[in-house]
């Protein structure tokens, strides 16, 4: 990963790594996931509801395409050599299906990355200013996914108008739909792009990135995980040493420090 594309992350929030796996892999994901949908791949007459979500994939496939030498690399230039657990495996794929029926979970939000007051519910689930739990949040797309196809909405720079909403709640941080109002009406001037793209490439996100569903408006399934990049240990935005990483980095830059 070049200065600019780490610049870019640091000021947009994301970076987009083309063919951080091979298309052949997430040929071999799909094949492997397409029973657990309840669906036929040929038969349109079962593509029934327009998100089925799928969880815990850690076949070989999905080991490989979680951690290939590409991916590994930008972890290192985003997060830090030895700050992030390598991932077992993928999960979390919502599967969106072209349909006229409103998905129901397009709603503008930040994702969650530690437990609230009861772990079974998500909704009580926090984030904090100093993001515990998660070190990026990474959209692996499995299919090809163009304008129509439900590519995820992201407002650019968004994630430098979370951190200083968060800022205040200290540690404890704040529940997802307390942070998703107030983040969503903070950047409604941010300018929105599409995770768009081809099978095999991986959007790296800041975890603090607003971003939401949309319906599916083409012909072809969309397959995408959306699975956490953990932190080995605790992103900090005080490093005696100074050696803050890009994520650390555009949290101290929003906070203006």
């Amino acid at each position: 990963m070049n200065d600019p594309e780490v610049t870019s992350f640091i000021e947009d929030g994301f970076v987009k790594v083309e063919g951080a796996f091979p298309r052949e892999i997430a040929a071999e994901c799909r094949r492997v996931m397409w029973p657990d949908t309840g669906c036929d791949p040929d038969d349109r007459s079962t593509w029934t509801k327009p998100v089925v979500r799928l969880f815990h994939y850690a076949q070989e496939p999905f080991r490989i395409a979680a951690n290939t030498p590409a991916l590994h690399s930008a972890f290192d230039t985003l997060v830090g050599p030895g700050r992030w657990v390598p991932r077992p495996g993928l999960g979390t794929v919502p599967v969106r299906f072209p349909s006229e029926e409103d998905p129901g979970d397009d709603g503008w939000h930040v994702e969650s990355s530690f437990e609230g007051d009861d772990p079974a519910d998500f909704m009580s689930w926090r984030t904090n200013v100093e993001s515990k739990g998660r070190a990026l949040l990474l959209l692996f797309l499995f299919s090809d996914v163009g304008e129509n196809d439900a590519p995820t909405r992201i407002r650019t720079g968004s994630h430098l108008d979370v951190a200083p909403i968060l800022e205040p709640a200290g540690e404890a941080g704040l529940p997802f739909m307390e942070l998703a109002r107030r983040a969503e009406a903070a950047t409604e001037h941010r300018p929105v792009v599409h995770a768009t793209g081809r099978a095999g490439d991986v959007y790296l996100v800041h975890p603090f990135v607003v971003h939401a569903a949309q319906p599916h408006r083409g012909t072809e399934p969309r397959f995408m995980a959306q699975p956490p990049l953990h932190p080995a240990e605790p992103l900090t935005l005080h490093r005696p040493d100074g050696t803050y990483s890009p994520v650390e980095q555009a949290i101290r830059q929003a906070l203006g420090r």
